[in-house]
């Protein structure tokens, strides 16, 4: 081999595999030259930002796919019916995005999420995609930009900086729509447990200590009831999000788009989608006021909040089983140790756990990005729609998860359950009102020492009758509203003359 050729090598070597010159095509940008794969959809711009950006290997998420090709779809056929854009270039643009939308050159979104600011990367990765498939449809070939053109005409009367802040509003709106149904249903199956455990009564706990009874039911509409609050919170979020600056191209002032352009692309997106969107009250506001993502974003932080503290209630619930609480027992979904056979751990609540701590750090990194815009435009937003696209979907998924795989096959441990009801020395609380404060508290304690039934300790000291007793310490009177036994007992309540009505 001449020492030539052992240089060529070694250099292919260092820098990784080279494309042959049949694979590429020459196309050009304001910049100069630029090789695209031949095959490729995209064009120079593209081009440059897969070379300039090889930072995560992910890419577009499909929710800020579809609602690009909404906005793009919306914008061509605005343009059309003004008469800007010639019909037949608009019909190949509106095909081409349909093609997307249909789940076709999906893989031609290549730009790393991680690029340059605003998304223009994103936007240009869009308009060469649609316009060399609108040329092909059209009867030209990828990467001539005629007769349809990426900027001139795929682009009319648009910038990054209305479209890209359109299309979070859009996919964002996708994605609430697809993941309040998760919520319900999880909320609806701790809603079936609650009535299906209704009367199983057990100790409650606070501090992580004994406390007064409640039913096993209770706790289950209460986690329940929780859920229904956060899908209401999320669903409060989407009327900002409604509100659209496309047509308010760079800065929002609206240059090079029509006022007919403006109120018709809002109107186009409307019917695309069936949603209410509306023309931003100031097109000049958006862009760089990422608010209504911030508080997406926190109303997603709440719910994670929630489902932790659920996940954990859980995973004490139904700890053990001989060494915990074991008031309840969760699916056995998969073995539970490598080393300790027979073990079964909450895997279903662990998962959980982990998406909602995942969605706690893409809420930061969406406040951080949200204060860090200059001016006229915030140009962390592919950071910020690629963050909470995320959390909407691992959400989404864990909650279906979760429910099919753990809350809907929850079996109650009804002896346990009453048998940590009755050891409690919290049931003196309920005697409090017929016997005093301080007397019931020398019960608690000589029952904590002891580990007598409260109901001796209270024969033994003559401070109540046999049928006082089994009245105020019914369980189930215990876990409602007022005082147990009232107007039933022999013994007045502390402070009236006498018992009775």
């Amino acid at each position: 081999m001449s020492d030539q050729a052992a240089n060529q090598q070694n250099q292919q070597s260092a820098e990784g595999p080279t494309q042959s010159p049949q694979a590429t095509r020459i196309e050009h940008d304001s910049l100069g030259d630029v090789r695209v794969p031949v095959e490729a959809m995209w064009g120079a711009q593209t081009q440059r930002a897969v070379e300039n950006y090889p930072i995560s290997g992910l890419h577009a998420h499909p929710a800020l796919i579809r609602a690009t090709m909404l906005v793009k779809k919306a914008a061509a056929l605005t343009n059309r019916d003004t008469g800007r854009l010639d019909t037949h270039l608009a019909d190949a643009i509106v095909t081409a995005a349909d093609e997307v939308l249909g789940g076709k050159w999906r893989d031609q979104f290549v730009v790393d999420v991680y690029q340059a600011g605003a998304g223009t990367s994103h936007n240009m990765n869009a308009n060469e995609l649609l316009a060399n498939r609108a040329n092909e449809l059209l009867g030209g070939k990828r990467g001539e930009n005629k007769p349809v053109h990426p900027n001139d005409h795929v682009n009319m009367a648009q910038s990054t900086n209305d479209t890209f802040p359109t299309e979070m509003r859009v996919s964002t709106l996708l994605m609430i729509e697809e993941t309040l149904p998760a919520i319900e249903r999880l909320s609806e199956a701790f809603a079936q447990k609650g009535r299906e455990f209704d009367g199983i009564v057990k100790s409650g706990r606070t501090h992580l200590q004994d406390a007064t009874p409640i039913r096993l039911g209770q706790e289950f509409a209460a986690y329940a009831l929780t859920l229904r609050r956060d899908a209401d919170r999320l669903r409060n979020c989407r009327n900002t999000l409604y509100e659209l600056n496309i047509g308010g191209t760079a800065v929002g002032t609206g240059l090079n788009a029509e006022p007919a352009y403006i109120d018709g692309v809002v109107a186009q997106l409307g019917k695309l989608t069936g949603m209410p969107f509306r023309r931003a009250e100031s097109l000049v506001e958006i862009a760089p006021n990422m608010s209504s993502f911030v508080e997406t974003s926190g109303a997603l932080r709440a719910l994670a909040t929630d489902l932790i503290k659920i996940a954990n209630d859980l995973r004490l619930l139904a700890s053990g089983p001989r060494t915990g609480f074991f008031e309840i027992i969760l699916p056995a979904v998969q073995p539970g140790s490598s080393i300790m056979p027979g073990k079964v751990n909450p895997s279903m609540a662990e998962m959980l756990n982990m998406v909602c701590f995942q969605v706690l750090g893409n809420d930061t990194t969406v406040t951080f990005a949200a204060q860090a815009g200059q001016l006229e435009l915030n140009v962390m937003m592919p950071v910020i729609i690629q963050n909470l696209l995320q959390s909407f979907t691992i959400l989404k998924n864990a909650m279906e998860t979760f429910t099919d795989r753990c809350v809907v096959g929850i079996v109650a441990n009804k002896e346990r359950c009453e048998e940590y009801a009755f050891k409690s020395a919290s049931l003196v609380t309920a005697l409090a009102p017929y016997i005093g404060y301080g007397p019931a508290a020398e019960i608690a304690h000589e029952q904590l020492s002891s580990g007598r039934d409260i109901r001796d300790i209270v024969r033994d000291r003559g401070l109540l009758s046999e049928h006082d007793l089994a009245i105020i310490l019914d369980p189930k009177a215990m876990t409602e509203p007022g005082i147990a036994g009232q107007g039933r007992t022999e013994k007045p309540i502390i402070g009236q003359a006498s018992s009775g009505g």
